[in-house]
C-alpha cells in the first residue's frame, strides 16, 4: 500500500525518521503526534511481536488513524492525550520502557485545511484554534479576555513576534469596541499594529488579506 497514494501526502522526513528509530521489529515505539498516521503506519509495517502507542490531542486524529491503522489493531494503543504527559500514559499501559519515540511537533495540515478549526489565516472562521476540539478554552477567549500583558507575553514567547507589544495593544483597543470573533477579524487587527516594514515580510502572517 503507498502512503502517498492512499493520503495525498508523504509524511514529513519519513525515511530519515525510519533510519533514526532503528526499528527492532519486536521492539516498542512511541510516536507522540499521531496526525494522519503516515509515521506510525510505516513503523507497524516494519514490527512483528512489537507495539506502537500513538498520542494525539485532537480526537478527529485519534479516529481517523484508528480507520488508517486498523490493520494493525493488535499491536497499535492509540491515546487521546497530550505527550507532555508521556510518563503517565505509558505507565497506565504497564509500559516501563520503550526503543524509540517520535514527534512531528506543530499543527498538523488537517487542522490548517479545514476552516471552521480557526487555524488558518487563509479563510475568515471562528476564532478556535483549539489542538483538542473538547478542550473548554479557545482562541476567543484568550484574545477577548486575556490582559494586554499576557497576550503580549504568549506573543512574544511562543510567536517570538518583535511586534508584540503594539499587537496587544491593538488588540485591547479594538476589543473595547466590540469582541473580535473571527481570524479575519484578528488578522485585520493584527495588520492595523505592524509597520510597513514588518508588513512587507513575506513571511508574516499578517500579511494575507481575505
Amino acid at each position: 500500500m503507498d502512503i502517498e497514494k492512499d493520503y495525498g501526502h508523504r509524511p514529513v522526513l519519513l525515511e530519515e525518521c525510519l533510519e533514526a528509530l532503528s526499528i527492532q521489529p519486536e521492539g516498542t515505539y512511541v510516536d507522540g503526534t499521531l496526525g494522519r498516521a503516515g509515521h506510525a503506519q510505516a513503523v507497524l509495517r516494519r514490527l512483528t511481536t512489537g507495539r506502537l502507542v500513538g498520542i494525539d490531542r485532537d480526537m478527529t486524529a485519534i479516529e481517523a488513524a484508528r480507520e488508517r491503522l486498523a490493520e494493525f489493531a493488535g499491536r497499535v494503543t492509540l491515546v487521546h492525550g497530550n505527550f507532555s504527559n508521556l510518563g503517565e500514559i505509558l505507565q497506565k499501559l504497564g509500559i516501563v520502557g520503550v526503543e524509540g519515540m517520535l514527534f512531528d511537533l506543530g499543527v498538523s495540515s488537517p487542522q490548517l485545511d479545514e476552516p471552521e478549526r480557526g487555524f488558518s489565516y487563509m479563510h475568515d472562521a471562528p476564532l478556535d484554534m483549539r489542538m483538542d476540539a473538547g478542550a473548554a478554552l479557545d482562541a476567543f477567549q484568550v484574545v477577548n479576555g486575556w490582559s494586554c500583558e499576557e497576550l503580549r507575553r504568549i506573543l512574544y514567547e511562543y510567536g517570538e513576534e518583535r511586534c508584540a507589544p503594539q499587537i496587544a495593544r491593538a488588540i485591547v483597543r479594538a476589543r473595547a469596541d466590540r469582541p473580535i470573533e473571527t481570524t479575519g477579524q484578528l488578522t485585520a487587527v493584527i495588520r492595523s499594529a505592524m509597520p510597513a516594514k514588518a508588513l512587507r515580510e513575506k513571511q508574516h502572517p499578517a500579511k494575507r488579506s481575505f
